[in-house]
């Protein structure tokens, strides 16, 4: 690990270098200590949850490899979860499937789940510091088929619905315990293998089914709804398409989901942050590494993601973006894919605040492209990785590389004996 001393001494030397282009580190630095990850449970055990009832990964989406160790229960999970948490610096949320309520062994149906099944979470939330988000579940059950909220069946289609509303009055019963907005998700898996005739038909039953459950207003939770290109075996029509959810949340005022994974691989979601946040109050982004499709690899510090936290800082949006991680990935160390992928998210963002967007953007405004294009090649060689050193050192967490033989403690003394 590198010295106290050496790291110091480099973050000096970055913040002289950055002060001459007008950025202040040390503003930077406590913005990071504002910039909260809302952390997704499911990559600690593959997306299996704690309900009673056993099954394979359905609805268009699946995890891919068997690495030993996952989390079998849902104290193993907490306990993973902490100790990645204590490799990322800075605080963070965690966000929820309904799937891993504190069932305790005991079969509750989807259309049945109420809050006291997640009293402990929040009991726990309280305990650590940790705020709670929430996610509504519509995959791996008997009924959830190719169609939910979309199913022409109204007995399916009613099931969703309650389910749906059962995990807003969740999350909101979360939000109030913690004093700070729940933000749920719904996203349904809806689509069709091969061609469809019906593609009115099922958003016609869509947006019935979601004008059902936002019916009614909370104070304590948020809401957000989310599209998809596509999911595995359903690859011809997704009912919920970007074009639906956009056109739903901008006339409902509420919130959207953008998933990285979610769209084509050729389409730019950080163009998107400024086109939706002059419709819509506020995003949520879900932010995975896609490769060719949907496959939620472990984030990177790749150019997609750079970009994207690019466009918030510079649309001013910080205040109207909340970020979470979305990506289950079974062929590595679960901990350290936590670590990586919350660290390159980090990363992301703190290279986009070190931008030195006044310089930047006078030249663009005086039309001169030279100079705008030259400067943004130069702020990638800037040291920007001595300020994130320093982020590390400050929370005391690892810095660089050693949190490696952190993770390889762990899974020597935690989970390889699972």
């Amino acid at each position: 690990m590198m010295k106290e001393e050496t790291i110091r001494k480099a973050y000096e030397i970055a913040k002289e270098r950055y002060a001459a282009l007008g950025v202040d580190t040390d503003k930077v630095l406590a913005q990071m200590q504002d910039f909260h990850l809302s952390m997704h449970c499911w990559q600690a055990d593959d997306v299996t949850g704690f309900e009673a009832r056993k099954g394979g990964l359905t609805g268009g989406i699946q995890v891919n490899g068997n690495y030993p160790g996952k989390a079998r229960n849902i104290n193993e999970l907490r306990d993973d979860i902490l100790y990645a948490m204590s490799l990322i610096p800075g605080k963070h949320r965690l966000n929820l499937h309904e799937i891993y309520g504190d069932f305790q062994g005991k079969f509750v149906d989807r259309d049945e789940v109420t809050p006291e099944y997640f009293e402990s979470w929040i009991q726990w939330g309280k305990e650590h510091g940790i705020k709670l988000d929430f996610n509504s579940t519509s995959f791996s059950h008997a009924k959830s088929g190719d169609l939910s909220l979309s199913n022409p069946d109204k007995s399916i289609r009613d099931f969703w619905i309650e389910h749906s509303k059962r995990c807003r009055a969740i999350s909101q019963a979360i939000g109030e315990a913690q004093q700070d907005p729940c933000i749920m998700n719904t996203w349904v898996h809806d689509g069709s293998k091969d061609i469809t005739v019906n593609r009115y038909m099922y958003r016609e039953l869509l947006k019935d089914s979601l004008d059902q459950i936002f019916e009614h207003r909370y104070d304590w939770m948020k809401d957000c709804v989310e599209s998809k290109v596509f999911g595995i075996g359903l690859e011809s029509y997704t009912v919920g398409s970007n074009d639906f959810y956009t056109a739903y949340a901008s006339k409902r005022d509420m919130m959207i989901t953008l998933d990285t994974g979610h769209f084509h691989p050729t389409e730019s979601v950080a163009d998107k942050v400024s086109a939706m946040l002059l419709f819509v109050p506020e995003l949520m982004l879900h932010v995975s590494r896609p490769i060719r499709w949907d496959s939620d690899h472990v984030t990177i510090m790749d150019d997609p993601t750079m970009d994207l936290f690019s466009e918030i800082v510079r649309a001013g949006a910080l205040n109207r973006v909340h970020y979470g991680l979305d990506y289950f990935d079974g062929t590595l160390n679960r901990i350290g894919a936590y670590v990586i992928g919350s660290r390159a998210a980090q990363k992301c963002m703190l290279r986009a605040l070190l931008e030195p967007i006044a310089t930047l953007r006078e030249y663009e405004l005086a039309d001169r492209k030279f100079q705008r294009l030259a400067l943004l090649e130069e702020c990638k060689n800037l040291p920007w990785n001595a300020v994130y050193d320093m982020f590390c050192l400050m929370n005391n967490v690892p810095v660089g590389e050693s949190f490696i033989a952190e993770v390889e403690k762990y899974e020597a003394d935690v989970t390889s004996k699972r």
